[in-house]
């Protein structure tokens, strides 16, 4: 009996590995696609990535919140026009069907220091919102 439990809580746990290994595999790609979408002007690989409701939030000069839906986002980008900017992901953490993510996006002189909230939709993950700072570097 306790030789059947064994094996089956082993069964279990490196069950539960492959789908944790699937998700996080699912969510960078995801991001990859948001970031390559953004410096290749790859419009269906951005709007891929988001939810149709995100939204990008940021702090304006005054120190007030600043809104951006996707929509407004997505149509700073031309179809075929790359953009010097590099991405690279820094961290994910992922519990059940919800991650965050961060990512840092290097632009001419500027990193942009952005954090994704991402959910684990019928259709995948999907970003759901973004909050971003951004620096210069020199």
């Amino acid at each position: 009996m306790k030789k059947t439990f064994l094996i089956a809580a082993l069964l279990l746990f490196a069950n539960s590995i492959t789908f944790a290994q699937d998700d996080l595999k699912a969510v960078r790609a995801t991001l990859t696609d948001y970031m390559e979408g953004t410096s290749k002007g790859q419009i269906a690989r951005i709007k891929r990535a988001f939810t149709p409701n995100a939204a990008l939030y940021s702090v304006n000069p005054d120190g007030t919140e600043k809104r951006l839906p996707i929509a407004t986002y997505i149509g700073y980008f031309k179809e075929g026009q790359a953009r010097d900017r590099k991405g690279k992901i820094i961290s994910v953490d992922i519990v059940n069907d919800a991650a965050h993510a961060k990512v840092e996006i290097i632009s001419g002189n500027t990193r942009f220091t952005d954090y994704m909230l991402l959910l684990k939709l019928k259709d995948g993950w999907k970003i759901i919102n973004k909050s971003y700072t951004r620096e210069n570097i020199n």
